[in-house]
């Protein structure tokens, strides 16, 4: 009976010693739960106005303007009013399954810019990276003047500079006066709707269409789509190019600057030449900032606007952005330039993702 008794006294004991003993543990845990509570708390109060600012400016406009897309409004009275009328999908539709001004309209101009697409991307990221390798040469003197003069057109008033471009390309232009020293008549650039492919394919004696080239996409015959660039948007094409690689340079000269010259050095010891340098270890260490810039430029391409707007009203030069601008504030129909713009935000948002399904997202290196 006595040994039983001191059995459950020391019991007793033990539990009040764990109890005692994890006392502090839990009081501790409570003050870390309560203080990463109120940090959680303060987390939010701080980016409540951030986010307010995006919900206010960012978030609630696209709502309205997908609800515009969907009705048919002048915009000179309240879309809530009674101002606008509910159609639904007709904007959509007549985009993309009626045959008639609309769909041919939003045809040409997803094939200009297609074509502008093509080519500034793979132009301005290519003139950028050798910029940016030109001015990582150690051994180069006066790197910040060069930085400079080749950032110089990004920073300009897009405006000043198209309204130059469009001077020196006019039909007695700079460019033509200095062709005709050559014996060379020039074309009236900013006016020429040819496209470029047509041309060339004339010179080889194909000046009509092939039989499979009649049929129509989108109101359009294939052999309209496989027109090329006009050349007057080749002269778009030549400005954004000059004006847009001086920024994406930069990036590319942050990279190769975070790049070690072990590295390199390295490779120059294994006997390895420049271009094997370049190809095999530089270019493959630049891949995130080489997917970003191909990103930037696909989305900011697709929206081309202010320099598509100085070259008046060209159908060889028309936009969809710049179309969604017409259709709204010259034809007041607000619902089908909205369409327009969702027409564009889907189409970027599909091509960003097959890019990334194709090239990765350079998170590996």
């Amino acid at each position: 009976m006595t040994d039983l008794s001191a059995t459950r006294t020391d019991a007793l004991a033990g539990r009040a010693a764990g109890t005692s003993a994890r006392g502090p543990e839990q009081r501790s845990r409570r003050r870390r739960s309560s203080v990463h509570a109120g940090q959680g708390v303060a987390g939010w109060l701080f980016v409540a106005p951030a986010l307010a600012i995006l919900l206010l400016f960012l978030v609630i406009p696209i709502v309205l303007a997908f609800y515009v897309s969907l009705t048919r409004w002048d915009g000179f009275s309240s879309p809530f009013g009674g101002g606008a009328t509910y159609v639904g999908l007709d904007n959509y539709k007549s985009l993309l399954t009626v045959d008639a001004l609309n769909r041919l309209s939003f045809a040409r101009s997803v094939r200009n810019t297609f074509y502008f697409v093509l080519f500034v991307v793979p132009l301005q990221t290519a003139l950028a990276l050798f910029l940016a390798v030109l001015l990582n040469n150690r051994l180069l003197k006066g790197k910040g003047f060069f930085r400079t003069a080749f950032y110089f057109p990004s920073v300009t008033s897009s405006v000043a500079i198209t309204l130059v471009f469009l001077f020196l390309f006019q039909g007695g232009g700079a460019v033509n006066r200095l062709l005709s020293f050559v014996g060379i008549s020039g074309p009236n650039w900013t006016a020429d709707s040819s496209g470029v492919f047509h041309q060339a394919l004339s010179v080889v004696g194909v000046n009509s269409p092939p039989g499979w080239a009649t049929h129509e996409v989108l109101s359009l015959s294939l052999w309209e789509w496989l027109a090329g660039p006009s050349v007057a948007m080749c002269v778009i094409i030549t400005l954004v190019v000059w004006t847009t690689s001086g920024t994406f340079m930069l990036m590319f000269l942050a990279s190769l600057q975070n790049i070690s010259e072990e590295i390199e050095e390295a490779a120059e010891i294994d006997g390895a030449s420049t271009w094997q340098r370049f190809r095999l270890v530089t270019l493959p260490l630049l891949r995130p900032t080489l997917l970003l810039v191909l990103t930037l430029g696909v989305i900011s391409t697709w929206q081309v606007f202010d320099q598509i707007y100085l070259t008046g009203n060209n159908p060889a030069t028309n936009t969809p952005a710049y179309l969604s601008y017409t259709q709204s504030f010259n034809d007041q129909a607000f619902g089908l330039g909205a369409a327009i713009a969702f027409m564009i935000f889907v189409l970027i948002v599909v091509l960003t993702v097959v890019q990334r399904k194709l090239l990765g997202t350079g998170e590996d290196y």
